[in-house]
Parts: C-alpha cells; structure tokens; sequence
C-alpha cells in the first residue's frame, strides 16, 4: 500500500487524464456527439480532448463556467455568474470528431440520440453511494435539466465528473429535501442519473489500482486536499506514483 496528496487541482487534472481514457469517451469523440457542459471540473476535460483534436485549439478554460462558487472577497457573482460572461466559450460539443464551435447543450440536445454522450459536473458527492446532486439556481432547472430530459427519454449517455472535495455526508437525499423544502433561500439542489467518476475512478481505470480516501485537508494551498491509500500489483503503484507526480504541481484555478 502506498499513500498519496491529492488538492482539488491535481484531482482535476487527474479526473480529466483518465477521461481521455474511458471507453465510452474515446467511441464518443470520433462517431456521434459528445458534449462537455460548461464547468470547472469539465473546464479540464475539455482542454485535455481539444489538445488530442485540435492542436491549436483557442480554449480558455480559466472561464469555461457557467458559474462559479467564489471565496469571502473574492469575485463578485449573482447565481453563481459574474456580471461579465463575454469571456464564456459555449460548452464544448464534438460531432463526428469535429469540434462545433460556439455551440451550448440547448443548440444539440433536441438532436441527441442513444450513443451520444453528456458530461456534467457535481456540486455534491456521495462517494460511498456513487451519487450526485448538482446546485440549481435556473427556474428551468439550467443545463442539467436540458441534459435530463435526453438521458432519460433517449438514454443518452450521462457521465458525472466530481472531485472528492464535493462529498457530503449523510446522503444525497437528505440534502436535496432540506435544499428544495418550500420558503427556502438560495439554490436549489437536484439530484442526477449517471455515472459518477471521481479521482479513485480514475486511478483504477488508469492502473488498474484501488483507491480509498482515507483522510482529508491541509494547509497553505493543501486546504480542500484528499489522502489517498492505494493497493495493488508493485508495477501497478509505481504507475500511480507516476501519475500523481504528473499533476501533483497543477496551480490552483484562477480567473
């Protein structure tokens, strides 16, 4: 067994490395449509697929959101949006391989169909039940409710790419009772179908190891970080040690 630091960064970069890897992922990019919806997490999926793609593909993650969740002081948002969204890329969408440009979830889901594939962050995880909920501050429900519709009524393909930073505790339906209970305020919390993939997720499918989470946090910039204790074959670890080298010094995302 061996023990590694993972921030929420490295996580990310983690998460969307293995992404590139998935099998439904890499049949998805080449034949059919394939959308990443806007968001942090996706933020470096995306930039992983369009470099594989599009060599010189003009990406700028750092606004790939549709909303954020800043600290005390930081940028200022209504929703979860900055007042400025002129810097917003659309989401990403791949048709045939080819990357649509400046299109979003609503310009292709009415055309998605049974193959086609849909990734979507989370803004709560429960790890032990593999489930998801995703804030919603939309009357419409936003681009998850857009998503919905098609996973479930043309099983469309929905995956869920969350960093463990996002566990809750005491379930996921708990949470979305208390969030959606009549005379609340602020967001609202739905919970979502699919496959969620998070930063063990992607150890295993990248080395065939097992991951368990086994303590958590830290300090000057290790704040939100995750311990991880990892089995399996000693050529299978060193792979993880490999790997986590790789993203270990990914900086924090700025805007």
């Amino acid at each position: 067994m061996k023990q590694f630091i993972l921030t929420p960064a490295a996580g990310k970069r983690l998460i969307a490395k293995a992404m590139l890897k998935h099998p439904t992922i890499t049949a998805a990019r080449k034949k059919g449509t394939f959308v990443i919806i806007a968001g942090t997490t996706n933020g470096y999926i995306a930039e992983e697929l369009l470099a594989k793609i599009e060599k010189k593909a003009a990406f700028a993650r750092n606004r790939f959101f549709r909303g954020i969740i800043p600290p005390p002081g930081g940028p200022k948002t209504k929703g979860g949006r900055l007042a400025d969204q002129s810097g917003f890329p659309g989401d990403i969408v791949i048709q045939d391989g080819v990357w649509q440009k400046g299109k979003t979830i609503f310009d292709v889901v009415e055309d998605l169909r049974e193959g086609d594939v849909i990734l979507k962050g989370a803004n709560a995880l429960d790890v032990e039940n593999k489930r998801a909920a995703i804030l919603i501050a939309d009357a419409k429900s936003g681009t998850i409710g857009a998503a919905l519709r098609v996973v479930v009524g043309r099983r469309v393909r929905l995956i869920i790419p969350v960093g463990l930073e996002k566990r809750v505790s005491g379930g996921i339906d708990s949470a979305v009772a208390l969030m959606n209970e009549p005379g609340g305020q602020g967001p609202r919390l739905m919970p979502v179908p699919g496959e969620v993939f998070t930063e063990l997720d992607a150890l295993a499918l990248l080395t065939g190891c097992q991951a368990k989470m086994v303590a958590a946090g830290g300090v000057c910039g290790a704040e939100g970080s995750v311990w991880l204790a990892v089995t399996g074959k000693p050529s299978q670890e060193k792979e993880v040690e490999r790997l986590i080298k790789a993203v270990a010094f990914e900086p924090a995302f700025s805007l």
